[in-house]
């Protein structure tokens, strides 16, 4: 086994990933012994646009960003990952180059695995492949998911949702994202996002704590706002 990915301790990531969660411990002894564990620093590049890496990434502590350029610059956050979740998953299907790039927000652990004997391996046990397949649907939903908001949403309707959605049951809680990726996920400059924060602030929807604290004050008028908000 080359990394400490699989285990009960705190440094574990194949038996809480989904694509793994289901395997038998002889399984996942399997996959361990294809994985390498790496630690990327926070502002350290995971994969940058145009790489051939071959490689899955598993994150088991961290936060990473996957983003794309525009032709004039402009930064458009594609999704963030989270402990359990992966990425790099496109060198599965083919050699091509990467079309995004990922940084890491914060220092972040990870089981690094290669595509091809992953390949290998899901010919063995042809389970993972399916469970690859579950998730990259689900990602594909939440992708046209957020296209949706982006294009019939308004801005004041994505921000709620979004801290809703972020929020689970807490009143309080932090966001992992600054305000400009936070910005650039939800579809709007961050000029825009720092003036709907204040406005739900002011109608004391929140209070704003700090340069990411929200506390939540009136849920019910927050979700009206998903459902309507005018």
């Amino acid at each position: 086994m080359n990394c400490a990915c699989l285990g009960h301790g705190p440094y574990n990531c194949i038996d809480i990933v989904p694509i793994f969660s289901h395997l038998t411990h002889d399984e996942m002894e399997q996959v361990a012994s294809i994985t390498r564990e790496k630690t990327f620093s926070k502002g350290e590049a995971v994969y940058r646009v145009g790489d051939i890496r071959g490689e899955l990434y598993v994150l088991h502590t961290g936060l990473v960003k996957v983003y794309r350029l525009s032709s004039d610059g402009k930064e458009q956050v594609i999704r963030t990952v989270g402990p359990g979740q992966f990425l790099g998953e496109l060198s599965l299907f083919s050699a091509q180059h990467q079309t995004d790039s990922a940084i890491a927000l914060e220092s972040s652990r990870m089981c690094v695995i290669a595509w091809d004997r992953l390949r290998n391996l899901m010919e063995r046990i042809p389970s993972i492949a399916f469970k690859v397949m579950e998730q990259l649907s689900d990602r594909l939903e939440q992708t046209e998911s957020l296209l949706e908001q982006t294009n019939l949403l308004s801005v004041e309707q994505r921000l709620a949702r979004y801290l809703l959605e972020t929020s689970g049951e807490r009143d309080s809680f932090v966001l992992n994202l600054s305000k400009g990726d936070l910005a650039s996920l939800l579809g709007m400059t961050q000029e825009t996002l720092s003036r709907r924060l204040s406005s739900f602030q002011a109608e004391g929807l929140l209070a704003l704590e700090g340069q990411r604290g929200i506390h939540i004050l009136d849920r019910a008028s927050l979700e009206r706002y998903v459902e309507n908000p005018w």
